[in-house]
């Protein structure tokens, strides 16, 4: 029996939790000092996956060896099944973004075919699932093959285009009228009921089997109806028949056979350079490749290949619409009995996964991975073409201030005041050295009452860099603080106690002359004059400068306007705040109906107004 020595725990509550923990399957959720999530995993054993992290002895990958090092407190929720625990986990994950979890991108979001849950289901494409029962198929990395798929289908079927909500109601009431599809043979008129429920679902369902890939069973029945119209001597609805099927056969001999077994199958593929590793997909359906999917892990030197296989497998089949009978894998996932149970739930029946080391299989598995190896490759030709064609004064502001990487994303911040009242900061963003003001943000300062820069400052970056790190967004390249020495100290303090100092590069720019100060450095840099990289800093000040000293108008303006109203015979601080809240300024006051106004105040409150408004605004114009 192990015994965990207790300092292996973050501290004896810690661990009184953990040996107090269910044995029932569940999701667990560590947090650093800061209360953020930085791990979601999930145990068939709450109890005996979690001490296993602690346990003396224990092997660790490097990745999970830093992860324990983080970890401060942790909370877990108790799940009924496999199912359930994957959804679980897969959610958190993708809503917290935690660092030390393996996070698969694809840059998009890929399109699905939906078959609508009706009595004549649509099909067409679609980027959101909606959960009303429809049937899902995908995602698909080409949209050029989804509107293939979809031209095929239509042509092969007569299925609907429209967005009619037709029922049987609708049908007999005669709501809807036949349109030009139907006249030139592109739809059969369900419309108004001139195909059956029943024979149009019979035509969904084949769509269905050629969507999953399995367009032998399809071609099989075609041609069987083919024959059965001829020997009945329905010969003009054998050459309809006929002429869909030649037109199935041309779609299937255009997909690549990689296979002479007419086997369903998914064929996992996996590789590594440097800090990026990509996995991938193939989907091979009765022994033709009918798509692939991959994803781009980045920072990858720490993970082992058996854990970027696992999540792989996971995501893949959370997303999916099918499950084949053989799932091929290049290696062994981290909790392979795991998989196997929830698939094969999933499933319904069972499955074989294998990991080939010879033969046809072996082969297959290596032209995955050559795959994946070229999708690793054209992502780093991507990232460095990108790299290239990034702006010059973003370049010259990389080489001048000597930094790791181009500073892409830039936020400045300045902080403007009157004799110490109404106190505001506000955030510029840069991206690729141009504004973005949809990212820009205005600070009202909640906690400084009087005439202090620093003090300003401090809370302005402290609410931004928290806010992103609540909400798992990315940090900036390059942080500017309008200000010398001091300013920049005040942010620099607060970066380290957000704990993210050294993910992110930050100066200071003072005005008198134009210095650029870098934390833990007496002496300024002097850049020069006419350089395209200081001239980019002094566009992100002037630009920080002229949306706080606005914003200080602003607020400045409503003060001595709600002060005015307050004034008022018959209206209080609530009521002013209500009229400047939904109208904003005196000239909208004059500007709207006195309809509006009563929406707010009363008749009697209404009189007061206009005359006050009559009395000292209309009246001087």
């Amino acid at each position: 029996m192990t015994i965990e020595k207790e300092n292996n725990y973050p501290g004896e509550e810690f661990r009184h939790k953990v040996i107090n923990l269910p044995t029932k399957p569940g999701i667990y959720i560590y947090y650093n000092s800061l209360k953020k999530v930085i791990y979601v995993g999930k145990a068939k054993n709450l109890r005996n996956r979690v001490k296993s992290y602690f346990q003396s002895g224990k092997s660790h990958d490097a990745k999970t060896r830093i992860l324990i090092t983080q970890i401060d407190s942790f909370e877990y929720i108790i799940v009924d099944s496999e199912t359930e625990a994957f959804l679980l986990e897969d959610n958190l994950i993708k809503k917290h973004k935690p660092k030390y979890n393996i996070l698969l991108k694809d840059g998009k979001t890929y399109p699905f075919i939906r078959i609508t849950n009706e009595i004549y289901p649509r099909v067409f494409q679609t980027r959101e699932v909606v959960r009303d029962g429809s049937k899902y198929f995908g995602p698909y990395t080409d949209v050029r093959q989804v509107k293939n798929m979809l031209r095929i289908i239509r042509n092969l079927f007569q299925i609907r285009s429209c967005d009619l909500n037709i029922t049987f109601q609708t049908i007999e009431q005669r709501k809807h009228k036949i349109c030009l599809d139907y006249h030139i043979k592109k739809c059969e008129g369900p419309c108004e009921g001139l195909i059956s429920a029943t024979e149009y679902n019979d035509n969904i369902l084949k769509a269905q089997k050629i969507l999953q890939g399995q367009t032998r069973e399809v071609e099989k029945l075609l041609e069987d109806q083919m024959h059965e119209l001829s020997e009945n001597l329905e010969f003009e609805k054998a050459a309809v028949v006929r002429n869909r099927y030649l037109l199935l056969k041309e779609y299937t001999s255009k997909q690549k056979i990689i296979s002479a077994e007419l086997t369903d199958r998914d064929v996992f593929g996996i590789s590594k350079i440097d800090d990026v590793a990509c996995s991938l997909v193939l989907k091979v359906r009765e022994g033709k490749l009918i798509g692939k999917r991959h994803f781009i892990i980045n920072n990858a030197s720490n993970l082992e290949l058996e854990s970027i296989i696992q999540r792989t497998i996971e995501r893949w089949y959370l997303e999916t619409d099918f499950i084949p009978y053989e799932i091929l894998l290049p290696t062994e996932p981290e909790d392979l009995e795991y998989i196997s149970d929830w698939l094969g739930k999933l499933r319904g029946k069972s499955l074989d996964i294998q990991i080939p080391k010879i033969g046809d299989k072996k082969r297959i598995i290596e032209m995955a991975n050559s795959n994946a190896e070229f999708m690793i490759r054209e992502y780093n030709l991507a990232m460095e073409k990108r790299e290239q064609t990034l702006p010059r004064p973003v370049l010259s502001l990389q080489r001048d201030l000597r930094l790791s990487k181009p500073p892409r994303i830039i936020e400045c911040f300045d902080n403007s005041h009157l004799q110490g009242t109404d106190l505001v900061s506000s955030m510029v963003y840069f991206e690729d050295g141009m504004p973005k003001k949809s990212e820009y943000r205005k600070f009202k300062n909640r906690t400084v009452l009087h005439n202090d820069d620093f003090a300003a400052m401090r809370e302005a970056v402290e609410r931004r860099y928290r806010r992103l790190l609540d909400e798992n967004k990315a940090l900036p390249d390059l942080i500017i603080v309008d200000g010398g020495k001091g300013q920049l100290s005040s942010a620099v303090s607060v970066l380290k106690q957000l704990g993210i100092f050294d993910m992110v590069s930050i100066i200071g720019l003072a005005k008198r002359l134009e210095e650029v100060f870098l934390p833990g450095e007496s002496e300024p840099i002097h850049l020069p004059r006419t350089s395209s990289s200081l001239k980019l800093i002094q566009k992100l000040r002037d630009e920080a400068h002229r949306v706080a000293i606005t914003f200080h108008r602003e607020l400045r303006s409503k003060r001595t306007i709600k002060s005015d109203i307050n004034s008022i015979k018959g209206i209080g601080k609530k009521t002013a705040d209500n009229l400047l809240r939904e109208f904003g300024s005196i000239k909208k006051l004059i500007e709207v109906s006195d309809e509006d106004l009563l929406t707010v105040i009363n008749k009697k409150q209404l009189i007061s107004l206009k005359d006050f408004l009559n009395s000292n605004y209309i009246s001087e114009s």
